[in-house]
């Protein structure tokens, strides 16, 4: 057989416990989560139903679930990012900066 841990394999094993740490309504605020997670080094899953918002408004949701032992990691990366401040909006429409 195979050792996931000799092999370098990482991925959640069948036995791990995973705990929820971010539910939303929306699939792209997970993705983005996720994708926060993710570069910290903390893997994330997305688990939910494929519930269409459009004819079923607030039905179903996206939950992230990380392991067990990074479980306060991942929510303290969220808390942090929902307390950033917004980056500052670039005006792309400013004509000075091009070359001229």
């Amino acid at each position: 057989m195979n050792d996931p841990a000799k092999s370098g394999e990482t991925g959640p094993q069948p036995n791990e416990r995973l705990v929820p740490v971010f539910d939303t309504k929306e699939e792209s605020e997970a993705l983005v989560v996720r994708g926060l997670l993710e570069s910290q080094g903390i893997e994330a899953m997305i688990s939910g139903s494929d519930v269409d918002q459009e004819i079923w408004p607030g039905v179903g949701g996206s939950v992230i679930r990380v392991r067990e032992e990074r479980a306060d990691d991942a929510r303290r990366i969220i808390a942090e990012y929902r307390d950033a401040p917004p980056l500052e909006e670039t005006d792309l429409s400013d004509d000075s900066a091009a070359p001229g």
